[in-house]
């Protein structure tokens, strides 16, 4: 018989262990966050998931406050959402929050309890722009905003319990608190590997792609899933695409192997897909150095008489190959079964080994 505890003035089972938030989800009830990240230790900064409790002195984070049996645990009180919409307006306050100008406008946690809390005056003056540290866009891939910056962490906690890179860290104190790099350095000097998951957690506007900058908003983008190309894992991923181009990549949340992580080649290199520069069709190296254009089947036909003749001369020996890690499994699996059982020799590796 499972333990139970109070929600709402209803019996709901829990599994000891469990925070209320994720408890009261399994009941059904959503309590909103903004720090909160799936599989990574609580750490109640934000305050925006308080819950009152009974015989408690305050109001709790339903994050980081486990449950106990019998425990009353009240989710929608006047003294609850008085607090959240304190904390939504001290965080609107804590930069310079402009939605219009926001590449995470209508993707944006904070906008979404700014408008469910109808905050449209601030109650406290905002930071000026002398005190927020500057953009950072010297890398090619992320932009760091930090006047849009709520130091919720989950950017930290991605870096070092996700992807357990150990890039990101909470910096200096008080006022002068930031994210940063080891050693406060930009994202392209430190030791960080570009896998972007960073950017994938950010609630906000303070992280975004560099490369989707400008090219369209979440409602006019369509979603596609499919799995990543690059290797034989097979991640799965989200396009984002518009008007036929893909603007950017995410990785689909809950769904195996990857559960939300994606590397750097399946965040970012889609726009290869799209260069002038791509090759449309083989091409073959004529005796005097040049390329010309050449079907399908001439190169295959060619290649399969090159390697005859170097069997036919030195033996099968005389011929390696090496398998792409990049490749699927399956193409990989093809590689070494044509070197084997057609090409007639071992010497096949794999570019993973070395």
């Amino acid at each position: 018989m499972s333990d139970t505890f109070i929600l709402n003035g209803k019996e709901t089972p829990y599994t000891p262990g469990q925070m209320i938030l994720e408890a009261a989800k399994v009941g059904g009830i959503e309590i909103p966050t903004l720090c909160y990240l799936k599989g990574s230790t609580p750490t109640g900064a934000c305050r925006i998931c308080l819950v009152e409790v009974k015989g408690a002195r305050s109001l709790m984070a339903a994050c980081s406050t486990p449950v106990t049996p019998g425990m009353e645990v009240f989710t929608e009180t006047a003294l609850v959402h008085q607090a959240r919409k304190l904390n939504v307006e001290l965080l609107l306050s804590s930069g310079t929050h402009n939605c219009l100008t926001c590449e995470a406008n209508g993707n944006c946690r904070l906008q979404d309890l700014a408008y469910f809390y109808k905050i449209t005056d601030l109650r406290f003056e905002e930071k000026a722009a002398s005190d927020i540290y500057p953009k950072e866009d010297r890398n090619p891939l992320i932009v760091r905003d930090f006047s849009r910056c709520i130091l919720c962490g989950r950017c930290v906690q991605a870096c070092n319990e996700v992807m357990v890179n150990r890039a990101i860290s909470q910096g200096y104190r008080g006022k002068e608190s930031k994210i940063v790099t080891g050693g406060d350095l930009p994202y392209h000097e430190s030791e960080c590997v570009f896998c972007g998951q960073c950017v994938e957690v950010c609630p906000v506007g303070a992280l975004t792609e560099k490369k989707a900058k400008g090219l369209g908003r979440p409602w006019e983008i369509k979603k596609i899933r499919t799995t990543c190309p690059y290797c034989g894992v097979g991640c799965q991923q989200w396009l984002h695409v518009k008007d036929g181009k893909i603007v950017k990549v995410t990785a689909v949340e809950d769904a195996q192997p990857n559960m939300g992580r994606l590397c750097v080649k399946g965040r970012f290199a889609y726009d290869f897909i799209y260069s002038e520069e791509r090759l449309k069709t083989p091409l073959i190296r004529e005796a005097n150095g040049e390329f010309r254009e050449a079907s399908w089947d001439e190169a295959l036909d060619l290649v399969a008489e090159k390697f005859k003749e170097i069997i036919k001369k030195d033996g099968p020996d005389a011929i390696a190959g090496v398998s792409c890690a990049r490749s699927i499994n399956e193409d990989s699996y093809q590689m070494q079964k044509f070197f084997r059982a057609v090409i007639g020799t071992n010497n096949i590796d794999h570019c993973a080994r070395t």
